[in-house]
């Protein structure tokens, strides 16, 4: 694609601070929490990311838009993201099986974002001052108007989004075989999970994030899993008493991200809003059980607390973060349920933590026998 006639975007933040660059994607306004990812690969997978929703990306890396497009590196159907934020976006791209280019992308999906804005500084602002709301726009330049446009934005403490994302009826993947039956609760759930469950052999049933316990239950399944997903885990009560049923069960569980959150507050362990949230494709881990690391994909803005895991009677940590000592895994002590903070299915990112599929199904197995 030719480059088109530059024009002009502003980024205004909750604090005041105001950043001028070039539209890219659709010409128009939009407002969510900003966050940036460190990742220097995958922002076609970070943009479908439905953890994404609600949220303003600022890719870290310098160049973004150089490979195109594919129509297979997605997580869902469209962009989940508000809106995006980079330093040098490019029209052109050279990978020749790309479908099509970022621009086209984004305009296809009414994604507006900025270009040409310093990302370093914008990054380090952000991660002294914290995450906050911000808009982005290509027509709206007097800087009243659009302090009220930033004032319809909510924030994202306390706010419930997967019910937004989540699908909305329960669907199969995988061959109808003697494979696992694996119940999957989609708070937000990438694909690259199913997939790592279908490549095993499992059957998943997808069930929308509000199906009762009673509904997925009569499906028998061997296991549940509890998926990623946007929002705030302590505004997802109705999650939490399904997660109790599903523990009382004592059928196997396995949860990753928002799926981590709501199992800790299944057992009254409290989660927090962290200061700039955890995002990129090299964030060391520590499995305190093997005392290896793994690098590992990261994608969350709450965490679980830890003093209030380490005080409880009904679960102990697993994994922690070697760069600021925050929870990555818990598990129950008298339950079969076991989850982690981190994206073991990576994608994109490293693969050193895709073990623990295999873990759940060998957890799985050993319960049925």
């Amino acid at each position: 694609m030719k480059q088109p006639q530059k024009k002009k975007a502003l980024l205004l933040l909750e604090d005041g601070s105001v950043f001028e660059g070039n539209a890219i994607g659709k010409i128009g306004t939009t407002g969510g929490e900003i966050c940036f990812n460190t990742g220097m690969t995958g922002y076609q997978e970070i943009y479908t990311d439905p953890s994404y929703y609600g949220q303003i990306i600022v890719n870290t890396t310098a160049h973004i838009g150089n490979y195109g497009v594919h129509d297979d590196e997605v997580e869902a159907d469209n962009p989940m993201i508000k809106g995006i934020v980079v330093n040098d976006f490019t029209y052109q791209y050279s990978r020749k099986t790309a479908s099509d280019g970022l621009q086209e992308y984004l305009e296809k999906h009414n994604t507006v974002g900025i270009s040409g804005i310093d990302t370093r500084k914008l990054v380090r602002h952000i991660r002294s001052n914290g995450a906050m709301n911000c808009v982005i726009t290509s027509e709206i330049f007097d800087l009243d108007e659009l302090k009220n446009e930033l004032e319809q934005v909510p924030n994202m403490a306390s706010l419930e989004l997967s019910s937004v994302v989540t699908t909305k009826e329960p669907y199969i993947l995988g061959e109808e075989n003697d494979g696992l039956k694996i119940a999957v609760l989609d708070f937000g759930i990438k694909r690259s999970i199913l997939r790592n469950f279908t490549k095993r052999n499992c059957i998943c049933k997808v069930f929308p994030a509000k199906t009762s316990f009673s509904e997925i239950s009569n499906w028998q399944p061997d296991g549940y899993f509890l998926s990623n997903g946007p929002g705030d885990p302590a505004a997802m009560d109705y999650a939490v008493d399904t997660i109790k049923e599903i523990i009382s069960s004592g059928i196997p569980v396995f949860g990753i991200c928002l799926g981590n959150q709501l199992l800790a507050r299944a057992v009254e362990i409290k989660t927090y809003k962290m200061h700039h949230g955890h995002r990129g494709l090299n964030s060391p881990v520590k499995n305190l059980k093997t005392g290896l690391s793994e690098i590992t994909s990261q994608n969350h803005g709450f965490a679980v607390d830890m003093e209030s895991l380490t005080t409880s009677t009904t679960a102990e940590l697993t994994h922690i973060d070697l760069n600021d000592q925050t929870v990555e895994g818990l598990r129950l002590v008298d339950k079969p349920a076991f989850s982690v903070q981190y994206h073991p299915e990576s994608s994109p990112g490293p693969h050193d933590s895709t073990y623990l599929f295999d873990d759940f199904i060998q957890l799985i197995n050993d319960q049925k026998s």
